[in-house]
Formats: structure tokens, sequence, C-alpha cells
């Protein structure tokens, strides 16, 4: 074993570690910097110069709290939610459910009950939703359709993650003609079946029809232009997705732990969404004037808008922080497994994650989900203007630039939270730390991410649709649905694909992180996984250099 350790770790400083004597050693040099391999190697001594590297490491030991100010205010705009919210229930008019009871009394000029009596325009609501239910006819279809797809995707889950670990090439290669053939088919069916329907063939003239078919041509055409373009890069995904996936395989406890957060997180939301019903019915019923008549209507408090937009802000930024929260964890997660000696995952290792997450981190994670929660906001704020199509040079400038900035901070907090999670360290510190690690091969990280996340995307949306084609065919052929099946295969699918979707942004994470802790090996001179430094060193220095894994890519 030792010795087959030994040849492993020269067959690693053989890809990319020049002689001591190189000027190679310069500080300078690029962080995934891919020396010739005709070139002697050797491991750089990071003893020789302490200030060559970075010194970055995981931080096992004892974390203190950092961004406590951030936490505080969280906290404090929580409290504010919730104490108003229960004063909303406290102090709610009953009579706000039978508003249509009341009528103007013109001797008194105010409203007075008409109809003690009648019942409440909630309850009538909930008896029509539920005989509305009772009476569809493809009520029982829709719910077993739903519920059968929630317990597939599980397995579905998990056959997936074996294929990219075991499979990832041939799973790749078979998925990429369905990246075009899906479209297609789906371009040519609906086409062809409003030509053939009277009613949509009325409502879209044939002019349309090939108008919108000829553009759904154009982003296949696209579609078809990136991948040929970027055929070079797939081999060095397929590595990079396989290592992630492996490693994701050995920390399985992931996949019970976020949606057990995620679940969390909807016990959290249901008293807050409580609370903003009841604080609609803070007010009073009084007369209002309309077309010289007098009718009965409902005035809120003057308080009770601004408990909204409270109410949402807190929303908001608990939904930031938690899925902030899931990055810290699989992050913590991965690089406890990255820097273990052993292949194995260490004992406790998400429970270390998810208590150093809501323990001393938490300020941080409160500070990044604030910083998430405004980019989202100014993100809606620019879609907006440009929905309205503002005229203008300086307009569309400003837009352009906005947008760049935004993705540009989105994308470096994507990486400060993995520094966070892996070092203990606050946000800013984190984050300058991130930019400096990144700023000598961002566009490698670039590269990593956008072509695995479509190739992953596109995975998922191949195998979403194929069920999607299943439950529609079992559905018309045993229950005879008709038309009706086609919405509950849509509604299938969409159940199908959001949960793949979580995956995909379960196992992007684990990429990312994967990457920062190659990148801290780097600083380091050490190999934690000879495998991920086998894959990763192929990873270009600039977006003209094509990755050098074209042919002998390890999957």
């Amino acid at each position: 074993m030792g010795s087959d350790t030994d040849d492993q770790e020269k067959r690693i400083a053989a890809l990319y570690y020049p002689p001591a004597t190189s000027s190679s050693s310069s500080p300078t040099q690029p962080l995934l910097f891919k020396p010739p391999l005709h070139e002697p190697t050797s491991y750089p001594n990071p003893e020789s110069d302490p200030t060559q590297f970075l010194q970055i490491s995981y931080n096992s030991g004892h974390r203190p709290f950092k961004d406590l100010p951030f936490l505080i205010l969280f906290l404090l705009v929580l409290l504010c939610t919730i104490g108003f919210g229960i004063f909303s229930i406290v102090h709610g008019n009953p009579n706000y459910g039978n508003l249509s009871s009341f009528t103007f009394d013109s001797r008194s000029a105010s409203c007075v009950p008409a109809s003690p009596n009648s019942a409440s325009t909630v309850e009538s609501f909930y008896y029509f939703l539920v005989n509305s239910l009772r009476s569809s006819g493809f009520t029982s279809g829709l719910i077993w359709a739903i519920v059968i797809t929630v317990i597939l995707t599980g397995p579905i889950c998990f056959l997936l993650l074996f294929s990219l670990r075991h499979y990832t090439k041939y799973l790749v290669y078979a998925s990429l003609p369905f990246f075009i053939v899906m479209p297609v088919f789906f371009n040519i069916y609906w086409f062809v079946a409003c030509t053939v329907s009277s009613s949509c063939s009325d409502d879209l003239p044939l002019g349309y029809r090939i108008f919108v078919m000829s553009l759904i041509v154009v982003v296949i055409g696209v579609l078809v232009w990136v991948l040929v373009v970027n055929w070079y890069r797939v081999e060095l995904t397929i590595s990079i997705i396989g290592v992630a996936a492996d490693a994701l395989y050995k920390n399985l406890g992931l996949f019970v732990a976020l949606p057990m957060l995620s679940f969390g997180l909807v016990v959290y939301y249901a008293p807050i969404v409580v609370f903003l019903v009841f604080a609609r019915f803070n007010g009073k019923i009084v007369p209002k004037e309309s077309n010289g008549e007098y009718h009965c209507g409902w005035k809120e408090d003057s308080w009770v808008p601004a408990y909204y937009t409270l109410g949402v802000v807190t929303l908001l930024w608990s939904s930031a922080i938690m899925m902030e929260a899931q990055v810290y964890v699989i992050s913590g997660t991965i690089a406890q497994w990255y820097f273990s000696k052993n292949d194995s995952p260490p004992k406790r290792g998400i429970r270390t994650s998810l208590r150093n997450a809501f323990g001393p981190s938490s300020g941080s994670i409160c500070f990044s989900g604030l910083i998430m929660f405004i980019v989202r906001m100014v993100r809606g704020a620019v879609d907006s203007a440009k929905r309205e199509n503002s005229p203008g040079v300086v307009n569309l400038v400003l837009r352009t630039c906005a947008n760049l900035f935004l993705s540009s901070i989105e994308f470096l907090n994507k990486f400060t939270i993995n520094f966070v999670a892996i070092t203990g360290e606050a946000y800013c510190t984190s984050a300058r730390m991130t930019y400096e690690l990144l700023k000598r091969n961002l566009l490698s990280a670039v590269l990593v991410e956008v072509i695995s996340t479509r190739i992953l995307a596109g995975i998922t949306f191949v195998l979403s649709a194929v069920y999607a084609i299943v439950v529609c065919a079992i559905l018309k052929g045993a229950m005879s649905l008709g038309t009706d099946a086609y919405y509950v295969a849509i509604l299938a699918w969409l159940v199908l694909i959001v949960v793949l979707g979580f995956f995909v942004h379960v196992l992007d994470n684990v990429i990312n992180t994967i990457y920062i802790c190659y990148a801290i090996d780097r600083d380091r001179g050490e190999v934690y996984k000879s495998d991920v430094h086998e894959v990763y060193v192929h990873l270009p220095i600039s977006r003209n250099q094509r990755p050098s894994l074209a042919t002998d890519a390890v999957v």
C-alpha cells in the first residue's frame, strides 16, 4: 500500500509541480498553472518561503462567533414580526369575515349588522373549495400521480447519483442527443396538435404558429452551436462531475439533513403566514361612498401595511438565510471529507457543520443571506424596469452594468460562504481570502460552474420529460382522462424537475467546494485527495486555453 501511495503522489507531482529552481515558483504563478509534462517536476517546499502560499485549512477546532451584529439584527426583525403578529391576533376584529352581512344605516350614518347568522366569507370559500375538489373529474388521477411521483423521487435521485458516479461518460453522451431531440419533438408535436385542433388553430393562426415554431428552431440551433463550441470541454466536465458525484455518494447523509432544513423552513414559515393573514383582520367596517351611494367597506388599521412589509422582508430574508445555511452545511461536510486522511467521511461531519452553521457562523450566514436578499430585490427592480421598456441608451447601459455587478456579487458570495464553512472566519475576511485565492484562476472556476451546471440541468430535463411522457401515456390509457392527462403530466413533471433541480443544486455546491479545497491544497503544496488532483489539474488558466483532458479523462 505504501508503494502505491508513493507512486500516486509522484504521478500527481509530475502533472503540475515545477522544479524548485524553475521561475514558476514565483508568487505570481497562476493558481492552477500546468507546466509542460516533459519538464522534470517535484513538490515545492512551502517552508522555504512562508509567504509564498496562503495558509488556509479546515478549522476543526474552536470557532468564535463572527458577525454578531447581523445575527442580532435578524433576531430583532424576527422578534418584531412575531410580536406584532401576536398583537394582530389578539386585537383582530371578528367582523372581518362577516362584511357582507353589514349594511349602511342612513339614520346613524354607520354600518350595522343585517344578518348576524350568515356564514363568514372564509367558511363559504372553504366549502366551495371542498365541493370543487370532490366534483372534479381528474382529482383522483392528479392525487395518485403526485403521490407516486413524490415516492419515486428518492429512488430516481439515488439512481442518478449512482449513474453519475460510475457511468458519467455514458450518461452524459447518452443524454446529449436528447438535448436536441426532445425540444425538436415537442416543437413538432405542439405544431401538429394545434393544427389538428380546431379551437387552437382558430385562436392561433397559421402565420403565428409558423413564427413560434421558427423561433424555437432558432433556440435549438443556438443550443447546438453552444454544444459544438464547448465540445472540447465536455471530457473535463465529465471527470469533474464524476469526482463530485463520488464525494456526494460518500456523504449521503446530506440528503437527509438538507430536506430536513427545508422542512424546518416550512414549519418556521407557518406562524408568520398566519400572522400575516390575521393582520388583515385588524381594522373596522366603515361607510364608503361610491357614485353617490353609501356601502360598507373594510378599512385596515394604519400599521397593517407596514407590518406586511416587515413580514415579507422576514420571509424573504429567512429564505435567503436557509439557502446559505444549506450551502454552508454542504461545504463544511465535503471539506471535512476532503481534508480527512482516509477516504471515508468523518464521524458526525454533518452534525458538526449544522452546529457551526447555527452557532459560531450564524452571524456570517445572516450577513450572506442579507446580501443575497438585497441582490434579488435589486435584480427584481432592474427586471421590472426592463419590462417597462424604459427608452434611452443610458438606461440600457445602467441595466447592463447593474446586472454585471449583481452577477459578480453572487459569484463572489457563493465561494465566500465556502470559505466561511471551511475556516470559520468572518464574512468580510472570507471574501478577501476568496478573492486572493481565485483572482489567479477566476476564469477556470467560471468554466467549471457554467459547463457542469448546463450539462446537469440538461440531464434532469431529459429525465423529467421522459417521466412526464410515461405518466401521460399511462393516464390516457388506463384512466381515459383525455386532455386532462396533459395537465396531470405537467404537474408530475414540475414535481420531479423541482426535486431533481434541488439535486443539481447540491451537486453544484459539491463541485464548488471541491474546487476550493483543491485550490487550498495547491497553495499549501499538499495532496489530500489524489483523484481530485488528477482531474482538476487539467483546468485551463484562461478562457482561450483548451483543457488538456481531451483524451485521458479519468471517469
